[in-house]
């Protein structure tokens, strides 16, 4: 989404964006999504990122809130996702290994 506001404006659009993200988005799509922001911004390769990305987009594809997604949008409804990122992340999530120092 992408939009051109009056300077005055770009709080409160980026506050209704972001309710709009919040509302009509999977609570673990959006964790996956921040995580994967930002542990491979520190990646050794665009492929690392690329393969983790797509494990999260074919995981999350099966999963029942994409199901719900579908459903919500075909029925023209708010979605009811009903995954929480406290238990429903992926098997292979976290996919780093916090360094050592």
């Amino acid at each position: 989404m992408s939009r051109v506001v009056e300077p005055i404006e770009v709080v409160a659009t980026a506050r209704e964006i972001a309710r709009e993200i919040a509302e009509n988005t999977s609570a673990v799509s959006i964790a996956l999504t921040r995580k994967l922001l930002w542990t491979m911004l520190g990646a050794s390769s665009p492929m690392e990122a690329h393969r983790v990305d797509s494990k999260c987009i074919f995981w999350m594809g099966k999963s029942p809130d994409a199901y719900e997604g579908v459903r919500s949008f075909l029925e023209k409804r708010p979605p009811r996702f009903t995954m929480k990122p406290s238990s429903d992340m992926p098997p292979f999530y976290p996919w780093r290994k916090a360094e050592e120092f």
